[in-house]
């Protein structure tokens, strides 16, 4: 009962990563596309409510469950899967911290721009792009994760 318990919480937790990520993503590029400050700046207090409440919990949760549920499975966290698993997590991580901080500083550039009428400022605009662009690692990365839990590929990086 506790493999399957720990694996339903796994499968739970890479499923809302993906689907946060993603829906994030679509959110905030329907609210660019727009160019209204005012709608950027709403849909960004959702999105940034969201990372937290939803990306945050599983980005806690997945580490823990995964390696609960791969020792209980009987692998080693040194499993060549495991590892690159680990490693792309890492990754991952790498560029999503910093998309967190992106979203906030979009949301009170298009909060201060909505407040004064204005539009959105040019730094605002490169703030999106680097955003956008970030996502990409961030989300390959977690497709490549899934990819290596389905396939269980043999890595041997260790004797």
């Amino acid at each position: 009962m506790l493999y399957f318990t720990l694996k339903f919480l796994h499968l739970i937790g890479a499923a809302v990563l993906l689907g946060t990520g993603a829906g994030i993503a679509f959110f905030m590029v329907m609210a660019h596309r727009t160019g209204e400050a005012v709608q950027v700046a709403a849909v960004a207090r959702i999105v940034v409510t969201a990372d937290f409440v939803f990306t945050a919990t599983a980005v806690i949760a997945q580490p823990a469950t995964g390696a609960a549920l791969a020792l209980k499975a009987g692998y080693p966290l040194t499993d060549g899967w495991i590892l690159v698993s680990i490693l792309l997590y890492v990754l991952a991580g790498c560029f999503w911290l910093p998309v967190v901080w992106m979203q906030m500083h979009m949301r009170d550039l298009a909060q201060a721009a909505a407040a004064k009428g204005l539009p959105l400022p040019k730094s605002y605009h490169r703030l999106f792009w680097t955003w956008f662009g970030f996502g990409f690692p961030a989300f390959a990365s977690v497709l490549a994760i899934f990819w290596l839990m389905i396939a269980r590929p043999a890595f041997r990086f260790f004797v």
